[in-house]
């Protein structure tokens, strides 16, 4: 996996070079956005780690470059902007996460690595884990070959639970991507917890081999058995 750093902080690029290749990583590193697009234009990678205080342009240039090219990369904002009006403009242009500075370097590592299943996710129409395959056109989930009968609202938990496939998702990112930005997080609690108490009910008895754990005060976590 390849990723490029667009960070002109000389001493956070250098962490951040250190940590990558410590994970065994390859990166390229760049400080400015000139930089960063000749790179873009030359090569292809799975994740850019992106500051929007470039010295020569906004790094929100760079994510409008990316779009007019079709290019794929998963993008993860890494500023000290933490406005909501910025992430909001972030995402909007096409960025897939955004991190406030300053962050722990585990957690980056856990939102690369969530980007990275996600391109490869989205670029499928079919996902398979364990012995269930879901067909994210036609919607329908499958255990062993057999169909199995959701509810749009429990294929959609599944989907994101499986393209964050190991990792605790918690519950207010299950939620956004469901119900979106503007929930009624205590009706949406309940509903939620409704919907994967019946989730888990439907992949138990058609035993299916992967298993959805309720990581306590966090979220949930699927994963193969």
């Amino acid at each position: 996996m390849k990723v490029l750093i667009v960070e002109d902080e000389a001493n956070l690029q250098g962490v951040l070079m250190d940590f990558l290749s410590k994970e065994k990583y390859a990166y390229d590193a760049v400080s400015t956005y000139q930089e960063a697009s000749e790179k873009i234009n030359l090569y292809n990678y799975d994740c850019i780690l992106l500051d929007i205080n470039l010295p020569d342009a906004s790094g929100f240039k760079l994510l409008d470059e990316l779009k007019e090219v079709n290019k794929a990369e998963g993008v993860i904002i890494i500023s000290a902007r933490d406005s909501i009006d910025d992430k909001i403009k972030g995402l909007n242009l096409g960025a897939d996460d955004y991190l406030t500075k300053p962050f722990h370097l585990s957690e980056l590592n856990a939102r690369i690595q969530a980007v990275i299943r996600r391109k490869k996710f989205d670029a499928g129409r079919k996902v398979l884990f364990g012995n269930i395959e879901i067909d994210l056109l036609q919607i329908v989930v499958k255990i062993d070959g057999n169909l199995v009968s959701v509810t749009k609202k429990e294929f959609d938990i599944l989907q994101h639970l499986i393209a964050n496939r190991n990792i605790v998702v918690s519950k207010n990112s299950i939620l956004e991507y469901i119900w979106g930005d503007y929930v009624d997080n205590s009706l949406s609690l309940d509903l939620l917890s409704t919907h994967l108490k019946n989730l888990k009910k439907k992949l138990k008895q058609a035993n299916a081999t992967v298993e959805i754990r309720n990581v306590y005060g966090v979220g949930y976590q699927i994963i193969e058995l």
